[in-house]
């Protein structure tokens, strides 16, 4: 076990290493700050590695991961996230990234106790309801599983829009994106689902805050 642990810290060596030769000057620049373009969110699945499959370099991609990429109203860690990469880092496209095959969304499925996350995946769950009827006429699990997945990532970047932060932005005229994407872990490729919003206009009434410009979020 300490053995598999160690490997860690000599793999690392061996990554500076390669990097200060093929840019002695790397870390140097890397150090003075970041400005990525992006904010990922994304799941903690180990499989689904952000800088790696985008093909991206560090401090190219700011990154929020949990359980099956959720938008949480009530998760603080993810709307300090949220708030620092728009308010601070400026970033200008928003990811929601979900994965074919996410054992969050397969465990939503079903009714089987997991432990502390059940509550967690109850949000999963609500968006199996909404879409009930479709999704019971997918007899084939894997596929269903599949769609569930893709409207879980649509639903997740339509509860992005509804927060006050991204309302904020855009209401400050920011230029501000948020995109579905999928990963898909039998291929490797990303699947742009085509949902892309970038403004109020698709916004159930209800959720559009009357804003002030003069206030903060």
């Amino acid at each position: 076990m300490i053995k598999s642990y160690k490997k860690l810290f000599e793999n690392n060596k061996n990554w500076v290493k390669e990097i200060n030769s093929q840019n002695p000057n790397f870390f140097e620049k890397l150090a003075q700050g970041q400005s990525p373009q992006f904010l990922w969110i994304g799941c903690s699945d180990s499989r689904v590695p952000a800088n790696e499959l985008t093909g991206t370099a560090q401090g190219d991609i700011f990154v929020h991961r949990n359980i099956a990429n959720m938008v949480i109203h009530t998760d603080m860690s993810m709307l300090s996230v949220l708030d620092y990469s728009i308010n601070v880092l400026g970033v200008k496209h928003i990811m929601v990234v979900g994965h074919y095959g996410c054992g969050g969304v397969n465990a939503a499925m079903g009714n089987k106790q997991v432990g502390l996350i059940d509550n967690w995946l109850c949000n999963i769950k609500d968006v199996y309801r909404l879409y009930e009827a479709e999704l019971d006429a997918i007899e084939d699990q894997v596929k269903r599983s599949n769609r569930l997945v893709e409207l879980n990532v649509q639903e997740q970047v339509f509860n992005l829009t509804k927060t006050s932060i991204v309302q904020n932005a855009w209401a400050n005229g920011r230029s501000l994106l948020v995109h579905g994407i999928i990963y898909d872990i039998h291929d490797g490729l990303l699947k742009d689902l085509n949902i892309t919003v970038g403004d109020t206009s698709q916004i159930d009434p209800v959720y559009k805050f009357d804003v002030d410009l003069n206030t903060q979020q």
